[in-house]
C-alpha cells in the first residue's frame, strides 16, 4: 500500500489513516479532498491499477456514477430560473412523443416520484428484481461485459422503462429511477436546443472553471491521468477479472455518465450550497426533502449527528465509486474517488457503505459519532 500525504494545509493523520482503513476493506485505491475550518486536504491510497506500483493518484479522473444526477438536477433548476422550465408543470409538455402521463411533472422526475420503471432494473420489496436492459448488477455479468460497448440512444432506455408497469401512481411514493434523470436530460435538451454536455458547459463548467469534468455521452474514454476498474465474473465455472476503465457509459446516459475530479467536485458542490449558482428560493426547495428516504430535488439530506445535516450524492458505476458531500452553506465539503473490482452480486456494498460512513464521521463529526448510514 501506497500513502500519499498532502502538501497543502495541515497534516491530518486521521485523514490518512481512513483512507488506508478504506483500502485495506478491499478498494483498490482512494483519492480523498477535504476542505474545511482547517484549510485544504488531499491524499490518496492504494493502487492505481491491479498488478502494478505506481502510487495512488489525488486528483485523477474517475467515473462518478449517480453523482451525475445531482448536475443534472441543478441545470434544470438553472433553467427554471432562466423561465424556461416549470417544475410543476407535466413533462409531457417538452417530451410529448413519449405518451407520459399526464400527472408527471418535472419535479417528480427530479424526486424519484413520478413512479416510473428503472430502466437498468428494478428491486422490489419482496426481494424479486426485474431486469432492464444488461447492467453491472443484479444481472449475469458476462453479457454486461461482452456489450460494454455499445451505444443506447437516451429515448430507447425511456421507451423501454414505459414499456413496463409502474411502480406507483405519479407522486405517491418515492423510487430511485435512472430513467427519471435520462428524461430530465431530454427536456433539458428540448428546452434548450443544445445538447446537456453543451448546456452543463454554459451553466456550470465554465462559469466555475472546471476543466477537469466530462459528460461524455457515447465516448467510452476517459481523461488522463485515472485509476483504473474491474469487473469480475464467472463463465463455465472460471472467474474472470477484466479492466473496465474503458466503456461506453450510454446505458445510464444521465443517470450516472459523468466523469470528474475531487477538485472539480469540491469547486461545484461548494458553489451550490454556498447559493453560486441557484436563486435562494430554488436552493431551498433543491434541499428540502421528502419523507421516505430524505431525498430533495437531486441531492440527499442526511443527519450527521454531532456534525449537523449534510448533503450529499454519492455514485458508484462500474468499479468506480464517487462521494460528494457538503454542509448546508458549502464551507465544508468531502469529495472522493475509489476505485475496485465489481461485481454482479454487489460484493463491495459493506465495503462502500463503512468507506462513507468512515469518512463523514471523520471530516464532519470530528470522529466522535457514527453519523446514520448514507444512502446512494
Amino acid at each position: 500500500m501506497s500513502i500519499t500525504p498532502s502538501d497543502q494545509g495541515q497534516d491530518r493523520p486521521e485523514l490518512q489513516k481512513a483512507i488506508e482503513e478504506i483500502v485495506e476493506s478491499g478498494f483498490l485505491g482512494v483519492q480523498l479532498r477535504v476542505n474545511d475550518e482547517q484549510g485544504e486536504w488531499v491524499g490518496g491510497a492504494g493502487a492505481r491499477e491491479l498488478g502494478r506500483s505506481a502510487g495512488p493518484l489525488t486528483d485523477g479522473h474517475f467515473r462518478i456514477g449517480s453523482t451525475t444526477k445531482n448536475f443534472v438536477a441543478t441545470s434544470v433548476l438553472m433553467l427554471a430560473a432562466e423561465g424556461r422550465i416549470g417544475l410543476d408543470a407535466p413533462a409531457d409538455d417538452h417530451l410529448p412523443g413519449f405518451g407520459l402521463d399526464r400527472r408527471i411533472t418535472v419535479r417528480m422526475l427530479l424526486q424519484h416520484t413520478s413512479g416510473i420503471f428503472n430502466h437498468t432494473g428494478e428491486l422490489y420489496e419482496d426481494g424479486t428484481f426485474a431486469p432492464g436492459i444488461p447492467m453491472p448488477y443484479g444481472t449475469p455479468g458476462k453479457e454486461w461485459v461482452d456489450d460494454r460497448f455499445k451505444t443506447y440512444r437516451p429515448e430507447e432506455l425511456v421507451r423501454l422503462a414505459l414499456s413496463k408497469p409502474a411502480r406507483f401512481e405519479p407522486g405517491a411514493d418515492w423510487s430511485y429511477s435512472n430513467t427519471n434523470y435520462v428524461l430530465a436530460r431530454l427536456v433539458i435538451e428540448k428546452v434548450t436546443g443544445r445538447s446537456f454536455a453543451e448546456e452543463l458547459q454554459r451553466l456550470i463548467l465554465a462559469p466555475l472553471g472546471m476543466t477537469g469534468t466530462v459528460a461524455p455521452g457515447t465516448s467510452p474514454e476517459i481523461p488522463e491521468p485515472h485509476n483504473h476498474s474491474y469487473y469480475r465474473y464467472e463463465v463455465a465455472g472460471q472467474e474472470k477479472t477484466v479492466d473496465i476503465t474503458r466503456q461506453n457509459p450510454s446505458w445510464v446516459s444521465a443517470g450516472g455518465d459523468m466523469i470528474s475530479t475531487t477538485r472539480d467536485l469540491h469547486t461545484y458542490f461548494s458553489a451550490l450550497m454556498g447559493g453560486r449558482l441557484l436563486p435562494t428560493e430554488l436552493l431551498a426547495e433543491m434541499c428540502t426533502p421528502e419523507a421516505k428516504v430524505g431525498y430533495g430535488l437531486g441531492v440527499f439530506a442526511q443527519d450527521a449527528g454531532p456534525g449537523g445535516t449534510v448533503f450529499h450524492h454519492n455514485g458508484a458505476q462500474g468499479g468506480s465509486v464517487a462521494l460528494m458531500y457538503s454542509t448546508p452553506d458549502g464551507s465544508k465539503t468531502l469529495t472522493a474517488g475509489l476505485n475496485c473490482v465489481d461485481d454482479a452480486e454487489l460484493s463491495m456494498a459493506a465495503a462502500f457503505q463503512n468507506a462513507q460512513q468512515r469518512l463523514v464521521n471523520e471530516v464532519f463529526c470530528g470522529g466522535q459519532a457514527d453519523p446514520a448510514r448514507p444512502t446512494d
